[in-house]
């Protein structure tokens, strides 16, 4: 079976920027399972992944535009800290769900605090990055029609309701 649409694939993989730092790995644990064609995971990657069989292994680049996106600087705003009302204790890192000028919601996290200004950053932590992934191909299944339905795998490794 070839990964294909609505195929339910089980991958195992490790994440690296290009200083070949590990972003993210599912090694020690379950494999990443998602739904081929939904855009579960990033558009890159489900197209390396396409028509590939189990047992496969590959490594793939993915560019920015390919993956989050590139990095926009006008996503980086300054806000006052009364802004943050209901928050005791603001830090760097810590993230927020805010409206976006679209109207959609988005996450921020908070980049620097200087006295009662505090600088948010919109932008994915991985955007203007490229990313590489070393993957293999564990399993591949049809999907159910309720996981089809969904947009998103149920069950082991998957989205549990």
């Amino acid at each position: 079976m070839l990964i294909a649409a609505n195929k339910a694939v089980s991958i195992d993989y490790t994440l690296t920027n290009d200083a070949g730092e590990v972003i993210d790995s599912s090694a020690g644990g379950a494999p990443l399972v998602y739904l081929q064609g939904a855009g579960n995971i990033i558009p890159g990657l489900e197209k390396a992944l396409e028509g590939k069989k189990v047992g496969d292994e590959l490594t793939v680049a993915v560019e920015p535009e390919d993956a989050y996106g590139e990095y926009a600087a006008e996503l980086v705003s300054t806000l006052s800290r009364s802004m943050f009302e209901g928050v005791d204790e603001l830090e760097v890192g810590m993230q927020f769900h805010a409206s976006a000028p679209d109207g959609q919601m988005q996450i921020v996290t908070i980049r620097d605090l200087d006295g009662d200004d505090v600088t948010v950053d919109g932008n994915h932590p991985l955007a203007g990055q490229r990313l590489n992934f070393q993957v293999k191909i564990v399993d591949i299944r049809d999907a159910s029609q309720e996981e089809i339905a969904h947009g998103h795998v149920h069950g082991e490794g998957g989205h549990h309701h």
